[in-house]
């Protein structure tokens, strides 16, 4: 018994290849082709999905570089504007400057002007006065000196031509 499962028996043999060959023929007919076509499609299907994986990834990659050309030019753009609010601040605070010193200068020049009229103002009633104090001091000594009365109107009449000389 051991020895006839061994052992080929040629009938079972070709009654074997027959229902191969037949049910081979069967499957080539009715099956072979859409397994082959559904494989065509899968891997059709698998190279688009490839192709559309290298689109996506250099679009990616040009997205990359392109929001890294727009990173750069933001900044780029940033530093010109901050260093034109810079220039813009050193303008207006150096125009302060420049005003606060014209409207000191101009303050003190006012200063110096009312300074120097109440100067003069001063020193004109400082004559004013001390030529009135100096006319009655020499009234008084002259009348007491002169009793003559032409000798006070020549002594008089020279010192008009003195103080209209001075």
């Amino acid at each position: 018994m051991g020895e006839q499962l061994i052992t080929p028996d040629v009938g079972l043999f070709l009654w074997s290849t027959l229902i191969f060959l037949t049910f081979f023929l069967i499957l080539r007919r009715f099956a072979w082709k859409p397994i082959l076509n559904a494989i065509q499609q899968r891997e059709a299907q698998i190279e688009e999905a490839l192709k559309s994986a290298a689109e996506a990834k250099d679009e990616m990659a040009k997205l990359q570089a392109s929001n890294e050309a727009l990173m750069k030019e933001a900044r780029v753009e940033r530093d010109a504007i901050i260093r034109q609010a810079n220039e813009m601040k050193d303008k207006i605070i150096k125009e302060a400057k420049d005003e606060a010193v014209k409207a000191a200068s101009l303050e003190k020049d006012k200063v110096m002007a009312q300074i120097d009229a109440e100067k003069r103002a001063a020193i004109a009633e400082i004559k004013e006065t001390s030529a009135n104090l100096a006319i009655e001091v020499a009234e008084k000594v002259l009348r007491k000196e002169l009793s003559d009365k032409t000798a006070q109107e020549s002594f008089a009449k020279s010192v008009i031509a003195d103080l209209s000389q001075n």
